[in-house]
């Protein structure tokens, strides 16, 4: 489940060479290819779903979340682990506080639909545990497994939440205080957890999660079909439409917060920018956030720090502070 992917010179006293000068006005501009989406041809728009070509430090990052999370582990104590589904992936990690009858956050981890475990984004538990909250991170299947499928990955989500509200009182939880958070694909994940329709298909109230934290996410998945990530994604027009989460915005029932880096791809920061305008036209209650100097990867690491952008909004969101 673990698969995945300066110009340095020199100038004396501020004088660029005319040689220099010359090799670079001689360089031919590059050719725009026919726009495939917005004003964005196929390399741009490729780009612009491919997050390493924006922060190059990816790599690092994620060691980063891995190592910093063993860290946590180290002062909390290892999380317990449930499952709540019959497969081996169907499992959740729960980091626990000492306060009685306390609220959830959980946790929809990023990967571009084809990585990522939970293990490796328990560093953000502390926020919650020494704030009075239970911190849950599920796993769940990725596309490679799923065959390009994503509906599999969305079900497997949306049960984790459903099994957190029906068993909250085993780990001492409240299931009237349930907010959840996602970054990347994992916020394309739990926006569209936040429009379910949990009377008709899970026999469960519409109001079961009372906040949402969405960070880097997307939210229409027109522009992701047209991109590079459908080498690996088999988009159809039923997942396409019934997996973005702009369109079915009548089911939204919880305030929201949507956020981003200004450092990001060009359409990861328009989905969050026009998904904020398009709930906010309908008169649902949203905070739109940008992180300034913050690329796509550094956004949630704030989550970690309680003073950080996005640790101090939900903690916030969830009126712990």
């Amino acid at each position: 489940m673990n698969t995945k992917r300066s110009l340095l010179f020199t100038m004396g006293a501020g004088i660029v060479s005319s040689a220099f000068a010359q090799s670079t006005s001689s360089t031919p501009p590059k050719q725009k290819g026919p726009l495939v989406w917005l004003d964005m041809d196929q390399a741009e728009l490729d780009a612009s779903y491919d997050q390493s070509v924006y922060a190059p430090n990816i790599r690092q990052i994620q060691s980063r979340y891995a190592s910093n999370s063993d860290i946590t582990r180290s002062r909390l104590g290892n999380p317990k682990r449930f499952a709540y589904g019959p497969t081996p992936i169907e499992g959740l990690d729960v980091y626990l506080c000492d306060r009685p009858k306390a609220p959830i956050n959980i946790f929809i981890h990023g990967g571009a639909w084809r990585s990522g475990l939970a293990k490796n984004f328990g560093f953000k538990a502390e926020t919650f545990v020494n704030a009075g909250a239970h911190f849950v991170v599920p796993d769940f299947i990725n596309a490679f497994e799923s065959g390009g499928d994503l509906m599999p990955m969305i079900d497997q989500v949306r049960r984790a939440v459903a099994w957190v509200y029906k068993n909250a009182s085993s780990f001492n939880g409240d299931p009237n205080k349930i907010y959840l958070s996602g970054h990347s694909s994992g916020g394309h994940l739990a926006g569209v957890t936040l429009v379910t329709n949990w009377e008709k298909n899970y026999d469960l109230p519409m109001n079961i999660i009372k906040g949402g934290l969405l960070c880097s996410g997307m939210y229409d998945l027109k522009p992701a079909r047209l991109s590079a990530r459908s080498s690996y994604v088999k988009f159809t027009d039923s997942m396409e439409d019934a997996l973005s989460t702009q369109r079915h915005l009548e089911f939204l029932n919880t305030p929201i917060i949507v956020a981003h880096g200004s450092l990001e791809t060009p359409d990861f920061q328009r989905q969050s920018r026009d998904f904020a305008k398009a709930v906010k036209d309908v008169g649902k209650p949203v905070d739109y956030i940008v992180g300034q100097n913050y690329n796509h990867f550094e956004m949630p690491e704030t989550i970690a720090n309680p003073y950080g952008i996005l640790g101090k909004l939900v903690l916030k969101q969830m009126k712990l502070i």
